[in-house]
């Protein structure tokens, strides 16, 4: 119960950088939405570059900080050599990445359709060569259980980021008007690019943080440790490459299937309804960087218990991923002005997209048989398979249903590496998961959901403030057969408030 509380306590802590941070970043998608009208298309380039960008991230990282952990956690491996090692070949794979974009710039640039603004290729090129650096660094404050300045640097990231989005479209006009003589360098028309140039900046301040860190590269290259670390990491590559593909491939390829104008109008509408459903991925990526430390750091000898534990923290990882979702869905007539009217036509898609979000976290928390027993070309294999469909879904029904096809399509995909996952993990390395209390709150939630989505069209429609007190009392009715089923654990929890409220 003590690691139980451990885990909960540092998941807590990265999700101050994670859900508050992304929570704050929200201010930035009214401003953009409000700012960038829809018809420009403008939020669209926004989409499509930001999902260049999250693939190559994965694969200048190359998996090395699932690497990185798992051999620093190894037995006759010095932690810093394998820290040294992994920030040097990530390292000069971005560096080298940066030379190959800067020779092959007019081409990149062309090939993506931005021939008119190679700069944007450009400066999202060394944003990202950067945040691929800044992984390892990261991931090395994880391994030593530092959350606080974990969370420290990603949350300077995001308030410098929103202070510059704020300047540049909100008080850089009226300064045109008050000092024109000093802002010459500013265009109206130029908004879609002052977002990347306040990425780029906010991102290379934060690197100034980890200086402390960077004294560990004084521990070298090891060759030979590279070798071990490269067939380990190799299958690592192709899963994150299809894994990301999974998340991004949709928005690379709309403007392929539907090209022009039209596809950049709908990319954006999706885009910016898909950022109301990202909540779920900052609960699975709070959650994911507390438990992928705490899972390798387990001793072999714990086999057994730490097996126990990975059934347990998937229930209440699906328990609480559930409770947003209902939570989400059940006030999304409040959360949509979070975007402007003119993309709400695309918010049938952000209950989707959510359950997708769900299943891939489900995923994630299976992943660990093949991590943990060095077989990880079994996550490549399995992500190709749901990549495959959900490629297959976009480029089939993309020009049927538009951009639904691409919530669709990952919600397959996700769903796809999920149950495979597990079918094949049952045999290699089975984990005793309680499947009859998941499905449980699974047809809760869901139930929930639709009598929600029935009664606001057929029973109230147009009446939000009905919608909200019938929506409240159905989302006390998941927390109350939550608390019943689980009451041995409320207990316990309850219990541990009150002893350190008396010591107080």
């Amino acid at each position: 119960m003590g690691k139980l509380k451990k885990l909960v306590g540092d998941t807590a802590i990265y999700g101050l950088s994670s859900i508050i941070g992304r929570f704050l970043n929200y201010l930035l998608v009214p401003l953009y939405t409000y700012k960038i009208a829809a018809e420009s298309g403008g939020y669209g380039v926004v989409t499509n570059i930001y999902a260049y960008t999250a693939l190559i991230l994965v694969i200048l990282t190359f998996g090395m900080e699932t690497t990185f952990f798992r051999f620093a956690n190894k037995e006759g491996v010095n932690p810093l050599k394998a820290f040294s090692t992994s920030l040097i070949s990530v390292g000069g794979v971005a560096l080298i990445f940066i030379a190959l974009c800067s020779v092959c710039l007019p081409w990149i640039s062309d090939a993506l359709g931005y021939a008119d603004h190679p700069e944007y290729i450009e400066m999202m090129a060394i944003v990202v060569a950067i945040d691929a650096f800044q992984a390892i660094l990261f991931a090395y404050l994880r391994y030593q259980k530092r959350p606080i300045k974990f969370a420290a640097l990603k949350l300077l990231f995001i308030f410098l980021n929103i202070g510059m989005n704020l300047f540049i479209f909100l008080l850089a006009p009226k300064m045109c008007e008050w000092c024109p003589s000093l802002m010459g360098w500013y265009s109206p028309s130029y908004q879609v690019g002052y977002i990347f140039v306040v990425n780029l900046i906010c991102t290379s301040l934060i690197t100034f943080g980890f200086l402390p860190e960077l004294k560990a590269l004084r521990n070298g290259f090891d060759k030979s440790l590279m070798k071990e670390m490269w067939k380990y990491t190799w299958p690592l590559l192709i899963f994150g490459i299809i894994g990301i593909m999974n998340q991004v491939a949709d928005k690379i390829c709309y403007r392929f299937i539907v090209p022009g104008q039209e596809g950049e109008t709908q990319l954006g509408i999706y885009g910016a309804c898909v950022k109301i459903a990202m909540i779920m991925a900052m609960i699975t990526q709070a959650f994911r960087y507390a438990y992928e430390p705490f899972v390798f750091g387990e001793n072999r000898e714990e086999a057994k218990k730490s097996k126990d534990m990975q059934a347990k923290v998937m229930k209440y990882f699906v328990i609480f991923t559930l409770l947003a979702f209902v939570a989400v869905m059940s006030y999304i007539d409040v959360l949509k002005f979070i975007i402007s009217s003119d993309y709400w036509e695309g918010l049938d898609a952000v209950p989707i997209v959510m359950m997708a979000e769900i299943f891939m976290g489900i995923y994630f928390n299976l992943s660990f048989w093949y991590k943990l027993t060095d077989q990880t070309y079994w996550g490549a294999i399995i992500s190709a398979i749901g990549c495959a469909v959900l490629l297959a879904i976009n480029f089939l029904l993309v020009p049927q249903i538009g951009y639904m096809a691409c919530a669709w399509g990952g919600f397959a995909g996700y769903g796809i590496c999920m149950v495979l996952s597990y079918l094949i993990g049952r045999k290699k390395n089975p984990v005793p998961y309680k499947l009859m209390p998941i499905f449980g709150y699974f047809a809760l939630a869901v139930g929930i959901f639709l009598a929600e989505k029935y009664m606001r069209e057929f029973l109230y429609p147009g009446s939000t403030v009905i919608a909200i007190i019938v929506n409240t009392l159905l989302m006390i009715l998941y927390l109350a057969v939550v608390m019943y089923n689980e009451r041995v654990l409320v207990k316990q929890v309850v219990s541990g408030v009150k002893r350190k409220l008396l010591k107080r």
